[in-house]
């Protein structure tokens, strides 16, 4: 902004709430393709025995897996479930990322100097508050992937309906199936990767290897440059 160095308005919570979401989707927009291969190679055999599994596997490899879905399904199959997952990527990252900062700074009573328990705590909570939140999205995006288009077998319809039919099949916790498990993978990243990243940043700053002043996309991190 005109007149103001970047260090005179730091990020509110809101922008680095919204900032975190945005990036994610931006990824997730890059990277789904990878991820629907992932889902497929992950549950390929469920529904056949171990022999017929191991012997007539239709996906091989992260490349095998993408053109094999290519060539018998169309390049859209690629995107199954895209639109639950930057649904999921607004809510979850929002929350994991987007609030750290606000969160760390509740533990430790607004004092500027946080310590490795406060930032562990901190990072654990928004790991696990944001799969509380984003589970169900979750649990729609890897149905939409995992179902196939071709043969015409499709059980979802939309994004909408996915919701719907699940929780009329599967009662209102359905959409919450996994989170116990989800949390405790989330609460470990989240602390691994934003603690990691927070102190990294402070001894960059207090060896002078940095400046405060932070780049434009530092809103979409927890803290600022």
């Amino acid at each position: 902004m005109v007149g103001f160095k970047a260090t005179d308005i730091p990020p509110t919570a809101t922008v680095k709430f919204l900032g975190a979401g945005t990036a994610a989707c931006i990824a997730d927009l890059i990277t789904f393709p990878l991820d629907t291969a992932k889902v497929r190679l992950q549950i390929q055999g469920e529904s056949q025995g171990p022999v017929r599994a191991t012997a007539g596997a239709q996906y091989r490899g992260v490349l095998g897996t993408i053109l094999t879905m290519v060539r018998t399904e169309g390049p859209r199959s690629l995107y199954n479930g895209l639109v639950a997952g930057l649904q999921r990527q607004m809510s979850f990252a929002s929350v994991r990322i987007g609030l750290y900062d606000s969160v760390k700074q509740f533990y430790t009573k607004g004092s500027e100097h946080a310590s490795i328990g406060s930032r562990l705590l901190a990072g654990s909570t928004t790991g696990a508050l944001a799969v509380a939140v984003a589970q169900p999205t979750d649990v729609v995006k890897v149905r939409f992937q995992a179902q196939a288009r071709a043969g015409g077998g499709r059980k979802y319809q939309s994004t909408v309906d996915a919701y719907k039919t699940i929780a009329r099949e599967e009662g209102f916790g359905g959409l919450w199936k996994g989170t116990s498990p989800n949390v405790a993978r989330n609460a470990i990243v989240n602390c691994a990767e934003l603690v990691t990243y927070d102190l990294i940043k402070d001894a960059l700053l207090k060896a002078n290897l940095m400046t405060g002043s932070c780049p434009p996309f530092s809103a979409w991190v927890p803290g600022t440059w």
